[in-house]
């Protein structure tokens, strides 16, 4: 199967999900926003893991959501981690763990 066409991960698609009730974008808008923070952090939709997408949500989001006008990202972003945490999805992508400092060497190098 092409990469392309892989399932995304459980985390990427409740991410997406979340993010488009927080705010007024549109299901294609939030998983594109959440796509783009992901491929600057060298990370992929389809492999995304809860520890990943926490460094992306607090790291990059706040600034995608900021260059798309949308208010308030910091605390979005804020409570999108915490619900994310709380939402035990660490099993789904175990088998691709990867430790914070993976995640964070990727987004800042």
């Amino acid at each position: 199967m092409a990469a392309s066409l892989s399932p995304d991960s459980a985390v990427f698609e409740w991410v997406s999900a979340a993010l488009e009730r927080a705010t007024t974008f549109n299901s294609l808008q939030a998983r594109g926003t959440v796509r783009l923070a992901l491929k600057k952090a060298g990370l992929d939709a389809t492999t995304v893991n809860v520890i990943g997408m926490t460094a992306v949500i607090s790291r990059l989001l706040p600034k995608e959501l900021a260059s798309r006008k949308i208010e308030n990202g910091d605390a979005i972003c804020a409570q999108l981690a915490l619900e994310l945490k709380q939402a035990d999805l660490g099993a789904a992508s175990a088998a691709t763990a990867q430790t914070p400092e993976d995640v964070f060497r990727r987004i800042f190098t």
